[in-house]
């Protein structure tokens, strides 16, 4: 029986698990993936939250952590949308890198054929997704589209990959 919400902190023993579920939540705390949260639902995003409520949450956070909403539409089961990207003012770029990783380990998992996303937040540039794999997609006069292609070649290392499996493993002891 599948259970609605689940959280996964080893990821070897749950690679069918992660295959199978479409929504999910990446945490990093520290530069290292401390749990993958499953969700029966996407998450979907107001303007409320993203322009009001989420800059007075963020001004609040005190520590170095990031988390990552992604959904697996049901229309476009080979594409992962990175809908929602949590962060404070501590966060260091380390963390949000790790989550990055784990969210292309998790695509490479599902054999999809990209990421995508919008970015809303003028501080993030075209130059730093570039050194993250992103290139411009879908041009648009309201919205900074963005993929991640990976069309049966995954750009993360398996060496990373282990690592990040071996934090997450450990940091749930």
């Amino acid at each position: 029986m599948t259970k609605l919400f689940e959280t996964i902190t080893n990821l070897p023993a749950s690679v069918l698990v992660l295959e199978k579920r479409r929504y999910g939540v990446i945490v990093a705390r520290r530069g290292r993936v401390i749990a993958v949260h499953l969700r029966p639902f996407p998450k979907l995003i107001s303007i409320v939250e993203a322009q009001v409520i989420e800059p007075w949450r963020r001004a609040r956070r005190t520590e170095d952590s990031c988390w990552i909403y992604y959904n697996q539409p049901r229309g476009h089961s080979r594409f992962l949308a990175l809908k929602y990207l949590v962060s404070g003012p501590k966060t260091r770029i380390g963390t949000i890198s790790a989550a990055l990783r784990q969210l292309d380990g998790i695509a490479e998992l599902k054999r999809v054929d990209a990421l995508l996303c919008d970015v809303t937040n003028a501080r993030i540039t075209s130059r730093l997704l570039a050194r993250e794999g992103w290139a411009p997609h879908a041009p648009s006069r309201w919205h900074r589209n963005y993929i991640k292609r990976f069309y049966g070649v995954y750009l993360i290392q398996p060496a990373a990959i282990d690592a990040d499996r071996h934090n997450l493993a450990a940091s749930a002891c």
